[in-house]
């Protein structure tokens, strides 16, 4: 009787709230996904025992041809192109294809720009940049990529996050735990050299008028990949945010410190181009030795009784114990000890979910992917709109101390630089390729009575 009422009860009241459940009610979910019948666009998967989208992107449900699956799903939810004033470009699903086949080998060089609803970190734009055949490195944006050259804020702070599948470029996909995720553009990047802020604009090699400019990833005088450019640049930034740096000189100090990239997408302009910068103090083990040392004042905690101790270890019988004294926090016995030496595996009671949890927190990826970029999640970068590497040029204004950045001029005459662009979130943008904003993308998987966290706001200014 008691299993026939809880399968009467509606998906909706199962799941009454978006943010994430625990792991046991997630693991007993991931085959009962709430249906919706008002999601006309819905994907209907072609054979029956197909996995679902929220189960693959969790890591749940395995397949073989990622390709083939995410171009089924998201031909199924196109939407008709609507031309207005703020038209969004649209990439077709064969050039999708070709631009995600054209990177299938080990120096694929593949980007892509997710918007994100999560439930609990809220909108958010994810970065990923393909540095080998099967993994890219990974930042999460909060208020997008900047597009004004002239905005008070023209930098954003960019989380570096764990390292991703390449598949993973593919996704677009909604759910009360992840929220919606949509291509807010993909591409291929190129990694540029350093270059000085004191160095005229037509001095770019990329803004000299050559056939090279546009959409083109320009050629590099070295064979080097452009995956294997990005892994240099990484390793540099490592090396500075670590104590080796201390003892051992380094040339050309601000060039190790910066990435810069120039993505060729759909959305984003010519000649877009930012810098990712790793500042000293965003890595814990790195200490400045010029910031000064503050000294304070320690308490010595007072000595814990011995009789405490041999309590703990040796427990009297039970009418003569002391119920405070057994309760007070005593060492461990020396047998509970943990052998650092152990290699990294998952405990023989857990189950594979478990298993993949623990090794995606020490590795620092994704099952299927490797970290061998060397990334470190949760550190803090500043990622900044590179002006001069855009194709704008400083001008200085009546105002005292004031500049302000217009468009430059190639060798060849043609106008550098873009028209300004702001990113507006969730409730204006739509993705590249399969046109669907937030909401839309969140009623084709059938989600019901989601809440996204609100706050959020586009910067203008």
């Amino acid at each position: 009787m008691t299993a026939e009422l809880s399968m009467n009860v509606p998906s909706s009241l199962a799941r009454p709230i978006s943010p994430p459940l625990n792991r046991v009610r997630q693991r007993s979910e991931t085959t009962a996904a709430p249906k919706s019948d008002a999601a006309s666009h819905k994907p209907s998967s072609s054979p029956s025992s197909s996995p679902s989208l929220a189960a693959i992107e969790a890591g749940t449900a395995k397949i073989r041809d990622h390709l083939s699956y995410f171009l089924h799903h998201l031909s199924a939810s196109l939407r008709p192109t609507v031309f207005s004033s703020s038209h969004t470009p649209q990439l077709s699903l064969p050039a999708f294809k070709r631009l995600y086949e054209r990177n299938q080998h080990p120096h694929g060089h593949h980007f892509v720009i997710h918007q994100h609803d999560h439930p609990v970190a809220g909108v958010h734009y994810d970065l990923r940049l393909q540095f080998s055949e099967t993994s890219s490195v990974s930042w999460a944006i909060m208020y997008g990529l900047p597009g004004n050259p002239n905005s008070r804020r023209w930098m954003r702070q960019a989380t570096e996050t764990r390292v991703h599948n390449v598949w993973n470029h593919l996704i677009e996909s909604g759910s009360h735990a992840t929220g919606s995720l949509l291509i807010w553009d993909t591409g291929e990047y190129s990694v540029l050299p350093y270059r000085s802020s004191r160095e005229p604009v037509d001095s770019e090699p990329e803004l000299s008028g050559s056939a090279d400019d546009g959409h083109h990833c320009a050629q590099d005088r070295t064979p080097r990949h452009e995956n294997e450019k990005l892994m240099e640049a990484f390793h540099n930034v490592n090396f500075l945010s670590s104590r080796q740096h201390l003892t051992t000189p380094v040339s050309n100090t601000k060039s190790q410190r910066k990435i810069r990239l120039r993505l060729h997408g759909t959305r984003l302009p010519p000649s877009y181009t930012i810098s990712l910068r790793l500042p000293s103090y965003s890595n814990i083990d790195a200490k400045d030795p010029n910031r000064p040392i503050r000294k304070r004042r320690r308490k010595e905690a007072p000595p814990k009784p011995s009789v405490t101790t041999v309590r703990a270890l040796s427990p009297l019988p039970s009418s003569q114990e002391n119920p405070s004294t057994v309760q007070s926090p005593s060492p461990p016995p020396a047998s509970t000890t943990v052998n650092q030496e152990t290699p990294i595996s998952a405990p023989k009671d857990t189950d594979s979910s478990d298993a993949e949890a623990l090794f995606t927190r020490l590795t620092n990826a994704y099952p299927g992917a490797t970290n061998s970029i060397n990334s470190e999640s949760q550190r803090k970068w500043f990622l900044s709109l590179d002006r001069a590497g855009s194709g704008f040029r400083p001008q200085k204004c009546l105002r005292p101390g004031k500049t302000t950045w217009v468009r430059g001029r190639r060798r060849d005459g043609s106008q550098a630089g873009f028209e300004p662009f702001v990113v507006r979130g969730r409730e204006v943008e739509r993705s590249v390729v399969t046109r669907r904003r937030a909401a839309e993308v969140m009623e084709d998987e059938g989600v019901v009575g989601y809440q996204g966290r609100g706050g959020w706001r586009a910067v203008v200014e």
